[in-house]
């Protein structure tokens, strides 16, 4: 099998779980944005997912994805960030990513900001949360620290607050994490109405992260298959 039909069966297995979990929960297709998660893979690989009709994907590293985007020889998708940004980058990724799912500080925030402005470019941000304050190892603001955040975003130059992202907490159940993270997001909306973005759920929890009412999945090993070692 070549590697674009392996990519085919594999996005429509996903595909049919998307499906089935959105139609478990009464839920639209329609209000689900499958980000495919391309974090150590090659350009190539992108290319045949922009083939294949996928029109977002995910990356963790700079500069990999920086450097990846450049070495497109297809349409460029929508590029999310999805890892831990140090603020002296932050400029560099602000001029290629188009949505950044990590920020969890103001510090962070007005860096991106610069960056954004400096590019003459409008960057969507979320917020990461760290919803259950556990200390292993996920980075993201704490819940009450979510409201002022957020309005620092909104308020910054050449930035756009889009939500609200978590990344479920190791070794405990996904949904309770799932549930707050929505809720902290009605409670967004009711300041902010446009930031709808609820990104959570990857290729093992994501089922979950519907059900809760997520609308931004994170899905790469499931549609890629097993990463290649880090180099």
């Amino acid at each position: 099998m070549s590697r674009l039909e392996e990519l085919r069966a594999n996005l429509a297995q996903v595909e049919d779980r998307v499906l089935a979990a959105a139609e478990a929960a009464g839920r639209s297709r329609e209000d689900l944005t499958v980000v495919v998660v391309t974090k150590t893979y090659p350009a190539s690989d992108v290319d045949l997912l922009v083939e294949l009709g996928v029109r977002d994907v995910g990356e963790n590293r700079h500069p990999e994805a920086g450097d990846k985007l450049a070495q497109l020889q297809r349409p460029a998708p929508r590029m999310h960030f999805l890892g831990g940004v140090q603020t002296n980058k932050a400029g560099a990724i602000a001029r290629y990513a188009d949505v950044v799912h990590s920020v969890d500080r103001a510090k962070l925030a007005r860096s991106l900001s610069r960056g954004a402005e400096a590019a003459g470019r409008e960057l969507g941000v979320l917020v990461q949360v760290d919803v259950d304050g556990t200390d292993d190892g996920r980075s993201g603001a704490a819940p009450a620290d979510v409201p002022v955040l957020a309005e620092l975003v909104a308020e910054l130059p050449g930035l756009r607050l889009d939500g609200v992202m978590t990344v479920a907490p190791l070794g405990a159940p996904a949904r309770p994490a799932f549930d707050e993270l929505v809720r902290l997001s009605h409670d967004l909306r009711r300041d902010h109405p446009d930031a709808s973005v609820v990104s959570a759920g990857m290729s093992g929890d994501f089922e979950e992260a519907i059900a809760a009412g997520a609308t931004h999945l994170r899905i790469g090993r499931s549609i890629l298959g097993e990463r290649p070692p880090l180099r």
